[in-house]
Parts: structure tokens; sequence; C-alpha cells
């Protein structure tokens, strides 16, 4: 190869400054023109008339995308890469790189936005599982509700959104989106609300709200309710309970008050029995008895709502024909052990009173009415107890220290007694009955007297 370029420089005598240099990327042109021999041969032509100039090789055409590339990768090689730029800590945590031909669209509805649940996301599971838990709840103050009317009554009624789960955004619209806006709204999969959801036929909507305040919502049902209050003792059934609160906010109770032993209100099979009576009316629960006074602002009659139709009572030993009572089980849903101060939660029917407790222990005298006769004449609560435990020792004297009387329904031989939702359904839509009649009585009786009055 050595002598080979000799021998050319021989037949090409030229000057000692006559050189070929490709010194980062510039050409250097001599006096005369060479061509150099290399190991992969360039073809350089050079302008005849321009001589001793540094003339730049032309560069390949580029594209706009191309160019762009570059100019990423000289602010922050990984971003080029579609990498997110490690000196970015806000890029690090979103996953997402500020390139400039990476557009980030936002899920949005009628001006709210929302967010897409990503593979392995637990937050339904999570919130699902403690609002299912009394304790929990209790805790966090966290409340379930699913279902389209049941999410729409408590928006209503001032409750406040924190997360929102839908499938579609068609259950979505159907919710007051304007009502949303400081919720977090997170879009799931079907199949990921069936399996938690209690319902056979899951709507596709779950909520989960802070446990509300009754003194804070705004129930619109004020104006139509009559002074009638409804107490329940040991009602440790959920579809009960949740059938005496739809009853009370039907019938225009004031509110409803829920001795200790009563099951959680906000259990979600009782929210599901109410219908959305949580959002009507005022719901004040785990009371203990010497709280159940501060609740009502005018004196108040107290009566009981008996399951005894009076076939076995005792009737031999009074004089007036007043039936006889020898024990709390004569008195029907009377449960003679004492208010436990720590009451749990238990099965509504996990135990039953022993009659051994009932010996030794005497009730007060009360008046027994039937349901239809005139009970209701003042402002009035209403104590129902549960099927199994009954009212407790507490409901009766509170009854007998305001002269209160034991309702009765009337039921056919052989029929033990109604369901204690049924009863209450019953006693609460006659004491609305007798207490309107009241009322219309008493305003036309004030209206004669101001029309009396000389002018």
């Amino acid at each position: 190869m050595a002598a080979l370029i000799r021998g050319v420089i021989r037949l090409f005598p030229t000057e000692r400054n006559a050189f070929l240099s490709t010194r980062s990327g510039i050409i250097v042109e001599s006096k005369r023109f060479v061509r150099g021999l290399r190991r992969k041969p360039v073809r350089v032509l050079f302008p005849e008339n321009d001589t001793g100039k540094v003339v730049k090789p032309p560069q390949p055409p580029q594209s706009d995308h191309y160019a762009a590339e570059q100019k990423m990768a000289r602010i922050s090689p990984g971003a080029a890469r579609g990498h997110p730029d490690r000196s970015d800590p806000v890029n690090m945590r979103s996953g997402t790189a500020k390139h400039p031909h990476v557009t980030v669209t936002k899920d949005l509805i009628n001006g709210l936005r929302y967010e897409r649940a990503f593979p392995g996301d637990k937050r339904l599971s999570r919130l699902v599982s403690v609002a299912r838990s009394r304790t929990f709840r209790a805790h966090q103050g966290k409340i379930l509700l699913e279902g389209r009317r049941l999410i729409c009554d408590a928006l209503e009624a001032g409750a406040r959104p924190q997360m929102v789960f839908f499938s579609s955004l068609d259950r979505l619209q159907e919710l007051p989106l304007d009502k949303l806006r400081g919720a977090t709204i997170v879009k799931v999969k079907f199949e990921d609300i069936k399996i938690w959801s209690d319902v056979v036929t899951p709507q596709g909507v779950i909520a989960i709200f802070a446990q509300p305040d009754p003194s804070r919502l705004n129930f619109s049902q004020r104006g139509q309710s009559v002074p009638l209050s409804l107490i329940c003792d040991n009602v440790r059934d959920p579809g009960n309970l949740g059938t005496m609160l739809r009853s009370a906010a039907a019938a225009g109770c004031h509110d409803v008050l829920l001795t200790k032993g009563c099951v959680d209100a906000w259990e979600p099979k009782v929210l599901r029995a109410a219908m959305g009576a949580h959002f009507r009316l005022p719901i004040y629960a785990s009371l203990e008895w010497h709280e159940i006074g501060n609740h009502f602002s005018k004196p108040v009659t107290v009566h009981l709502a008996d399951s005894s139709h009076g076939h076995h009572l005792k009737r031999d030993a009074e004089d007036d024909g007043t039936p006889k009572l020898s024990k709390p089980g004569d008195c029907g849903w009377v449960n003679s052990s004492p208010c436990r101060k720590k009451m749990e939660y238990e099965e509504y029917d996990s135990d039953s009173d022993s009659e051994s407790e009932d010996e030794g222990i005497s009730l007060p005298r009360m008046e027994t009415k039937l349901y239809h006769e005139n009970w209701a004449q003042s402002p009035t609560a209403l104590v129902v107890g549960g099927e199994t435990h009954g009212l407790s020792m507490e409901a009766v004297q509170l009854a007998e220290k305001t002269d209160g009387y034991r309702l009765f329904i009337p039921v056919v031989p052989g029929v033990d007694s109604l369901n204690s939702a049924m009863a209450a359904s019953i006693l609460l839509f006659e004491g609305r009955r007798q207490l309107l009649k009241l009322l219309q009585t008493t305003g036309k009786k004030r209206q004669s007297k101001a029309e009396r009055k000389p002018s």
C-alpha cells in the first residue's frame, strides 16, 4: 500500500501544503486538487472558481420530526426515547414525559373530570370492605350507597360524596353531575362492580359518602311532618329496621330514635330496605334511654306497640276488669333483662329470653287500647321492639311515666302476632291520621274564636 502511494506521488507531484483533512466534519481545501486514497473512498467535488475556502459538507435532508427528536435529545436524553425525565419528579410520578408529539387526553363529561381505573386498582375493593364493616364505618365515618336513586336522594339532602365508581357514562349521566364536583370519579369495569355488589343485578354505580350528620342535612319533608316520633328498641333485623324507617318517612314522622342494641342504621342492607328514608328525616342512633328525652322539644306521651292481642292475659284479679300482669312476659314484647351499657352488634335471632328472668319482676300498670282508638291526642312517641328480644324495661318505665298506653292490633285466633315492621307501619299511619284530625280541629276552634272577637 505504501509503495502504491509513493508511485502516485511520483506521477502527480504536489506541494507539501496540499492535503485533505476531515477534522470535525470540515473539509479544508488546498490550492491543487488531489484525490486521496482511503480505506473507504470518498468522492469530493469542489467549485471550480472558489479555492482556499472552508466548505462544510452538505447535510442530508432532515424531517421536522427528526429535528424535534434531536432537540429533545439534547434537552433530556430520556425524553426523546419516550421515557420520563428523571430530573422532573412530577413526570416521574405521573409516568408521562413532556414530549411535543404526545397529547394527553383528559376524560371529561359536561365539564366533570373522571379517571379510569388502571389494572390492579384496589380502591373499590378497599372502600367497599371498609363500608361493610360496622367498626370501620364508625372509625372512618364512611357509608356505601349503591344505585342511582339512593345516591340521588343523598345528594339532594346535602350529603358529601367522596368517591364515585361507575361502569359506563350513561350511568354517570343519570346523577346530578353538578353535585359531584368535589368527589373523585373513577370508571371501572362492570365486572368489578358486580364482584363487590350486594345485589343480584347491580346498577353499575357505587358511591362512598361521608357519614352525614342529621343536624346538617336538608330534609325535604320538614313542612309535612307531624309531631310523631318513632323509637326503635332492640330491633336487630336489618330488613325490619329499614322497613320501619321507610314507613316513618312515609308517615311524616318528625324523627327516629334508635337505642343501643339496634342494628346499625347505616348498614348496606338497612340502606337498601329504607329506600332513601335516611335522607328524608333525622335518624339518631346508639342512644341511651336517659338521652331519649333530650330529643323531645315538647312534652311527649310515649306509647308501646304490644304484640299481645289479649287472648292470654290474666283477667281474674282486677276489680275494674283491667288485665293483671304477673310477669313481663304478659306484656307482649318486653325483655326483663336490664339494658346493657356496651351493646355490641349481634344477630337479631342469636338468643332468646328465658322465662326464669321474669320471676320476681313486676311491671307498672298501663292502660291498654286498640290501635284505632284515640291515643295520639298530643305530641307522641311510639316505641317498637324487636321480634325476639322485645321491648326493654326502660321503655315500659318511660311509657308509664308519661301516661302512655299499650297499643294492640287485633288478629284472628291462631295467629301469633304481626311482623314488627308491619305493626309499626299500621300504628304510625293511624297516629298520623289522629294527629292530623286533631290539628284540623284545633285550627277550626282557633279560627272560630278569632271570628267571635269584636273588631
